[in-house]
């Protein structure tokens, strides 16, 4: 079977989701494997290792607002590197998505990842 770009699609292809997602990945983390991640959607780097926040915030937020300028309910962050861009990639992609993103929270006993959803509009109870 041929796909749209006239190349041949293999048995992979047909198994995958069509509305597969991203999971961005805040900030690069040496010797962290993260590749179980790639269950929840195609793995994009926003921020390389060793990406500072410290004398100004401006290219951080322009560089992130850039790379999660498409951010859907389709897609994931992954919480991982400066506290101050996690913040701030949070922001952005609610401010993207009418106030809804979704993340990846590691569980260290089942070693694996567990989705969240935000929506920081929603209406309801307060958890007390």
């Amino acid at each position: 079977m041929a796909n749209k770009f006239g190349g041949m699609v293999g048995v992979g292809d047909l198994t995958r989701p069509l509305n597969r997602g991203t999971v961005f990945v805040v900030q690069e983390v040496p010797g962290r494997n993260i590749l179980s991640a790639e269950k929840f959607g195609d793995l994009e780097l926003l921020l390389p290792e060793g990406s500072q926040l410290v004398l100004s915030t401006g290219p951080t937020v322009k560089r992130l607002n850039y790379k999660l300028r498409n951010f859907s309910d389709d897609d994931y962050l992954l919480l991982m590197g400066d506290p101050s861009a996690i913040g701030i990639a949070c922001a952005i992609a609610a401010t993207q998505n009418r106030g809804r993103f979704k993340c990846l929270k590691w569980d260290r006993r089942e070693y694996k990842y567990y989705p969240i959803e935000v929506n920081l509009f929603e209406r309801g109870e307060i958890d007390e």
